[in-house]
Parts: structure tokens; sequence; C-alpha cells
């Protein structure tokens, strides 16, 4: 800690990209196409970022929708596990693939009004940011591109279960 008329201590510097890395296909898809290389709030970005290409596959019947996101998931743990080892970084924050399929699972029930659609991104959010039990055990326990994907799908599953709560038990009441 420094005191007055000290210069501050220096913050850990963040892990640069190396020049061109996001021309390689592998990283420009876990950096979620570019919206992860932010400097502030990564995951965030790459939440709103999953939602456009989430309205190019809704329209798919339930089995489809969800095999979707299953392909989406089982590519996800190479493509993060090999951006992960390329950049030397267990999980860097840019990595946002995780975010896309997390999101994905959260927006399950489909739903149809913006309201549905940002409950959805908030409840992720806040599931992802807090880390709360199994979340943060999976996360510091399971290696690679399968501990990359695996904190964010069940942060995902949380925030569906949520919607599906809501859905039930709070809406007919309110209606």
């Amino acid at each position: 800690m420094s005191q007055e008329g000290e210069t501050p201590e220096p913050e850990a510097p963040a892990v640069i990209l190396p020049p061109g890395f996001l021309k390689n296909p592998v990283h420009l898809l876990a950096f979620g196409f570019g919206s992860g290389a932010t400097a502030r709030a990564p995951g965030t970005w790459g939440s709103l970022a999953a939602i456009p290409l989430w309205y190019g596959f809704v329209w798919l019947p339930p089995v489809g929708y969800w095999l979707v996101v299953l392909a989406a998931f089982i590519a996800g743990i190479w493509l993060c596990g090999k951006t992960a080892e390329d950049l030397k970084v267990h999980d860097h924050g840019g990595i946002v693939w995780d975010e896309f399929v997390g999101m994905w699972i959260a927006l399950g029930l489909f739903p149809d009004t913006i309201y549905g659609v940002l409950g959805a991104f908030a409840l992720f959010r806040l599931f992802d940011i807090a880390k709360p039990w199994p979340i943060s055990w999976l996360d510091q326990h399971l290696p690679g591109g399968l501990g990359i994907m695996v904190d964010d799908v069940i942060a995902g599953l949380m925030a569906l279960i949520c919607l599906w709560a809501v859905d039930v038990w709070l809406v007919p009441v309110m209606v």
C-alpha cells in the first residue's frame, strides 16, 4: 500500500494477446468472435454476444436446440482448452465460449419476451460471477477445457432452473 505522495504499486500485468492471435479461427471462437478481448468485463460482453447467435437457432424444435447446445459444449472443451494452452493461462478471462454455452442453456426455456432474455442474462451472470457451490468447486478442480466449460454450464443450469421456477410459480400468480 502506498502512502500519500508515493507512486502507487503497479497492478499485475494482464496477459497480452500475441499479435494476430484472433486470426486463428480456434482462438477467435474461444474469444467469442472477439467479444472476450475487451479490457473490462469480458464475461459480460461474451454473454451479451451470445444472444444474437441464440436468435439464429432458437427456432429449432427443442431436441434440435439442445443438440446445438451439446455440440457447442463438446466443441468448447477443445476450443477453450487449446486456447488456454496456447496462451499458457488456465482460464484467461477473454475465453468466453463457455459464456456463450452457459447463456444458451439459461435461454433454454425459449423466452419469448425481452424480459425473459434479460432475466436469463441477469441470472446467468449472477451465478457465473458469484460461483456458488458446486460451481466454485468445479471451477477449482476440473482441468483444461472441461474445467473452463463446466462451471458456466452449471451457472446456466442454475439460471434455467430459477427461470423455470419463476415461470411455474410466480408468473401464473401475477397474471
